[in-house]
């Protein structure tokens, strides 16, 4: 166990170190002055904090045991040498204990983890019967997001004249929102018996979802040169402002021919603003893909990939049922689930990805 610590303290001593060190700089009025310089900083700090503050812990536990097995060999009374072994054998289970929690800190992190998503919900097939599901797909998160406290904010919409959504993107605005939200990408599909159904026969509709992670300015810097920007007017609900103002925006990105649209807000300025956010998020994506592209392979194996060919999960209203075929998990409260009981689902996919992860690591 010794030899353990010891690789594992030596592995993390440069975190700790550099912890301590941007502890101190994101206190001096110099760097504090530059609010962009001080919240990179501070997001350096929050990224390692976890692993620097293991390390002091299990560096401390280490050090109490050393101690407790000196005592315990030079004590010859023998109730208190007693009393040094049961608080060696309680050292020893922290420690193992600290060492597990370590060794998950130190797998490869998605550093997209902690940002807001943005999420796009698109009919599939199925005709009306999958923009219908969309509406309902749309509902169940934001259920879960009024859960977690995170706050939901609609950037662009396309209803069909029976209350149903073609497509629609909307932002989730949380700690970690990323991190639970990501594992929704893909394909889902519902069985049910549609309300234009005379014969009762079931029917199967699919819709699919994107998680994107929101990209701040900073991060991803977007040439003007490169967009094409029309406006035009808005359709849908609004009434005459609907018709006569010419508020909903256009960008194309000529690069990478990514088109998005915003219609959401009646400021010009606004839906601009909001548009830029999906491309950043939409760019952010496609040259992720296309830097990770040599490991396709090794991708499709993972829990989650986000690829929207994939079927993710099934709703089947006759049985009350719904299925996620990554995790072959069943639960039998649907009404549940499309009130935004999720947690069940994301944590059981959670729990994979960190275990096939710590199986690689430990290859």
């Amino acid at each position: 166990m010794e030899d353990i610590v010891n690789e594992m303290l030596e592995k993390t001593k440069k975190t700790k170190d550099r912890f301590d060190s941007l502890t101190a700089m994101v206190s001096d009025p110099k760097i504090i002055a530059d609010n962009k310089e001080w919240q990179k900083l501070v997001k350096e700090r929050s990224k390692i904090e976890d692993v620097a503050l293991s390390h002091e812990k299990l560096l401390k536990l280490y050090n109490e045991y050393l101690k407790c097995k000196a005592d315990h060999e030079n004590e010859r009374d023998h109730e208190m040498k007693m009393m040094f072994f049961e608080e060696l054998e309680r050292l020893k289970s922290s420690i193992e204990t600290e060492l597990e929690n370590m060794k998950e800190l130190l797998l490869p992190k998605d550093e997209n983890d902690d940002r807001n998503v943005i999420i796009e919900i698109r009919q599939a097939a199925g005709g009306e019967e999958s923009a219908l599901f969309c509406s309902v797909l749309y509902r169940m998160y934001c259920m879960y997001a009024e859960s977690k406290r995170w706050k939901t904010e609609v950037l662009d919409l396309n209803e069909t004249e029976l209350g149903g959504i073609k497509e629609i993107t909307f932002m989730v605005k949380g700690k970690g929102a990323y991190s639970r939200l990501k594992w929704e990408s893909g394909v889902h599909r519902v069985q049910r018996v549609p309300e234009t159904e005379s014969q009762g026969r079931i029917h199967t509709s699919t819709s699919t979802v994107a998680v994107l992670p929101q990209i701040e300015d900073v991060e991803f810097e977007i040439e003007d040169k490169d967009l094409k920007i029309d406006t035009y007017r808005s359709s849908g609900a609004g009434g005459q402002h609907v018709n006569k103002t010419e508020s909903a925006i256009r960008i194309t990105h000529i690069p990478t021919g990514i088109i998005v649209a915003c219609q959401d807000e009646r400021s010009q300025m606004k839906n601009r603003e909001k548009a830029m956010s999906i491309l950043r998020a939409k760019l952010y994506e496609y040259y992720q893909g296309q830097i990770e592209s040599e490991y396709k392979e090794e991708r499709k194996s993972q829990v989650g990939s986000g690829d929207r060919s994939e079927r993710v999960r099934t709703y089947n209203y006759p049985q009350g049922r719904v299925t996620d075929h990554r995790v072959n998990l069943t639960s039998y409260n649907l009404e549940g689930v499309l009130n935004g009981d999720l947690d069940q689902f994301i944590d059981a996919l959670t729990i994979k990805d960190r275990a096939e992860k710590l199986a690689k690591a430990q290859q």
